[in-house]
């Protein structure tokens, strides 16, 4: 009996690591979201400066489409912009933009213009209304609503070509 007590320590210390080795093969960036499957949140944003027309979730009805959270103040926003480019000028899916919490309302438009806009509408989010219906926790996000205005997927961090051809991509032909 004395040296069962010897051993239990050791099981919980076994049971520990197996958690521990479990936990670290999954990826941090990819938060899940509680809204996969559901409609989504109303919303209505404003247009950015310079643009006339904002977003709202009534433009996600009828078409598979993407919507990506930016920011002119997000490194990696910069490294996925050119694959969000190359897949609007294919006229692959439409690409909506959430330009989220800019440090003033210039910066957005200022970034857009500089880099290319790959976004049929975008709206300006400043107090985070387009996020939080979305459950955004950090730019980029992006999320693939189906015709019928349903969250399908959500991919947290910037687009790579990897990601678009071996997630998005296949995901985008199969809503269709």
């Amino acid at each position: 009996m004395k040296k069962l007590g010897y051993f239990l320590p050791l099981g919980v210390l076994a049971i520990l690591a197996i958690y521990l080795v479990m936990g670290l093969g999954r990826d941090p960036q990819n938060l899940p979201s509680v809204l996969i499957n559901t409609p989504v949140p109303t919303f209505d944003l404003p247009a950015i400066e310079g643009q006339v027309t904002g977003f709202s979730n009534e433009d996600l009805m009828g078409q598979v489409t993407l919507v990506n959270v930016f920011g002119s103040w997000c490194e990696a926003c910069r490294y996925e912009h050119p694959l969000l480019m190359k897949i609007a000028e294919q006229k692959l899916i439409p690409i909506y933009g959430i330009d989220w919490q800019e440090p003033n309302p210039k910066a957005g438009p200022a970034w857009l213009k500089r880099y290319g806009n790959p976004y049929t509408l975008v709206g300006n989010d400043p107090k985070s209304l387009g996020a939080i219906a979305f459950g955004v926790t950090k730019a980029p996000e992006s999320f693939l609503v189906d015709k019928r205005g349903v969250i399908r997927l959500k991919h947290s961090g910037r687009i790579t070509e990897s990601v678009w051809s071996k997630i998005i991509w296949p995901k985008v032909q199969e809503l269709r």
